[in-house]
Formats: C-alpha cells, sequence, structure tokens
C-alpha cells in the first residue's frame, strides 16, 4: 500500500487474552480497534481532541472506507507497533496509510488503507476540513 511525503506516527499494542481466539491467534476484527487507537493518539498528538472536535466545531472524523491486507497473524502477548501514515487531505476526506508490524521487525502483519470523512456532527453530512485542521493533520 502506498506511502507519502508525511511523517509516520507510531503507536504501541500489546496482545492480550481479549484480543485473541481460542488459538492465541488475535482476532481478525481486534485489528480494527488497534488501528482505530492508534488513529485516535495520531489525532491527540496532533493537538486535537475529537471530542471538542464534535461539542465547539461540530465536526466528526468517520471512516469511510477501509481496504485490508491480512498477512500474517500477530498472537498472545506479540508487542506491535501500529503506524499511521497520512495522504495528502481532499477537501472532505483523507486517506492513511496503516500497518501492524511485530516488535522488533519490519514486516507488517497487518496493512489497511483508510479513507476518513469529516462530517458535520449534526447532519452527518460531510463537510470541508478547515484549514487549522489540514494544516495539523498534515504537520503531526
Amino acid at each position: 500500500m502506498g506511502s507519502s511525503q508525511y511523517r509516520v506516527f507510531q503507536w504501541p499494542v500489546r496482545v492480550y487474552w481479549e484480543d485473541t481466539d481460542a488459538g492465541g491467534i488475535v482476532y481478525h476484527a481486534n485489528y480494527l480497534r488497534f488501528f482505530e487507537r492508534a488513529r485516535s493518539e495520531w489525532l491527540r498528538a496532533a493537538g486535537f481532541d475529537q471530542e471538542k472536535l464534535r461539542a465547539q466545531a461540530d465536526l466528526l472524523f468517520v471512516v469511510h472506507r477501509m481496504q485490508i491486507a491480512f498477512n500474517a497473524p500477530a498472537r498472545l502477548d506479540d508487542l506491535l507497533t501500529a503506524t499511521v501514515e497520512p495522504q495528502p487531505p481532499r477537501g472532505a476526506s483523507f486517506i492513511v496509510t496503516q500497518r501492524l508490524v511485530r516488535e522488533p521487525g519490519t514486516r507488517a502483519l497487518v496493512e489497511a488503507q483508510v479513507r476518513i470523512a469529516c462530517l458535520d456532527a449534526l447532519r452527518l453530512r460531510p463537510r470541508a476540513i478547515p484549514e487549522h485542521l489540514l494544516q495539523g493533520l498534515v504537520r503531526t
């Protein structure tokens, strides 16, 4: 999956019992949780509190589309690094490339391209991403 000119954000993830199936392998839907947490921490690191964006700016970021490749399984007790790599934003949406890598290592166990849409929080309709947010998202 593609790469961008922007800095890659990294967030550590430990695999716990609750993340796995009976065989000690991460259940496929839980990879989405790992990616969501990394995106939330990426926004926080950029200085954006999602609850304040909703309450004060009437703005939500939601997943519009996701393409995932499950390359290899993560297992109980693995230490993973979840990454967020933004692509150039466009109007009311942007794409991030995300990866989960087992430490120490470089091979992506799971990769995803995620299109994030910006919505008006009250009407749940697309809206343009405010300029100050665009600048903050690419600066992180």
